[in-house]
């Protein structure tokens, strides 16, 4: 495979656009829906994703995390694959495609008037940007003292879903928040199993992810916390914003995440997780989906 296809990760990119296509099925159902919003919010949000990606790529190798303990797919940084100068020459190039991406995502979302609101989705922007870098680069990563989960949970969730209703409607309710935090809990889930997988590596290299500080036995009931939360976060929209049976056709994805629950609490060493999280990924798209067109 070309290094640079493996650095950008293509398997993470179905997790990234749930967030983005939840917010716009919400925005088809209750109106408007702004076709250039729709493509603007999944451009920008491959940006991000691939950007997230390189600078995870950069980082861990930078700050020696990439090692023999490591679990998953090798990295291109530190095999060798992609010198680190032009792998931070990718993250320039990608951070300023981002940034175009969403001016003109933010400029469709309020018909290119200047206002208050624009102005701080501007600044909501620079935020995910510095998010994605940060989580790996820099002084302090936020990624290695246990915050990934957190930030995970505010712009794949809350951000990503409310913040694309908000460019396609101009308007949010409290109700919008629970799909958005399903979202959420479902993307910090796929985190939180990276981080299970990992968990001997990290400790050993000192990556204090949250897994790391709370322990393995916790890490399982905090999975299904989120899991279940994600189940019943989903349910009571359904429930709350009721119009067909139709709408709760995404109850059809509860047994796999039964499945994948038992697996989790079932599967030892923690490195033999790592199927287990392509599936996740999958199954949280797929539940988006079902989920949005049924609405």
């Amino acid at each position: 495979m070309n290094p640079w296809i493996h650095a950008a990760r293509p398997r993470t990119l179905p997790l990234a656009f749930s967030s983005t296509l939840l917010g716009s099925f919400m925005a088809w159902d209750d109106k408007p829906f702004k076709v250039p919003v729709f493509i603007l919010a999944l451009v920008t949000t491959l940006f991000l994703q691939i950007l997230s990606n390189l600078a995870n790529d950069y980082g861990d190798s930078v700050n020696g995390m990439d090692n023999d303990l490591r679990v998953g797919p090798k990295r291109t940084v530190q095999s060798g694959a992609i010198s680190q100068k032009n792998m931070l020459t990718a993250i320039i190039i990608t951070s300023a495609l981002a940034l175009l991406s969403g001016v003109l995502l933010i400029g469709y979302g309020f018909n290119f008037n200047l206002s208050a609101e624009g102005i701080l989705f501007f600044l909501l922007g620079l935020a995910s940007l510095a998010a994605a870098i940060k989580y790996t680069v820099g002084r302090n990563p936020y990624g290695y003292i246990g915050f990934g989960d957190l930030f995970v949970y505010i712009f794949f969730g809350l951000t990503g879903v409310l913040g694309t209703y908000y460019l396609h409607t101009g308007n949010l309710t409290w109700l919008e928040v629970l799909p958005a935090t399903a979202i959420g809990f479902l993307s910090t889930a796929v985190l939180n199993l990276n981080n299970m997988r990992d968990v001997e590596g990290d400790s050993a290299s000192g990556k204090r992810t949250l897994v790391v500080l709370i322990g393995s036995n916790y890490a399982h009931y905090y999975h299904l916390f989120l899991i279940s939360g994600a189940m019943i976060t989903l349910l009571a929209y359904s429930i709350l914003n009721y119009h067909s049976p139709l709408q709760f056709i995404f109850l059809l994805m509860l047994p796999f995440f039964v499945v994948h629950l038992r697996k989790v609490f079932t599967t030892t060493p923690p490195a033999a997780l790592d199927p287990e999280l392509k599936k996740l990924a999958l199954a949280t798209f797929a539940t988006t989906l079902l989920f949005g067109v049924f609405l």
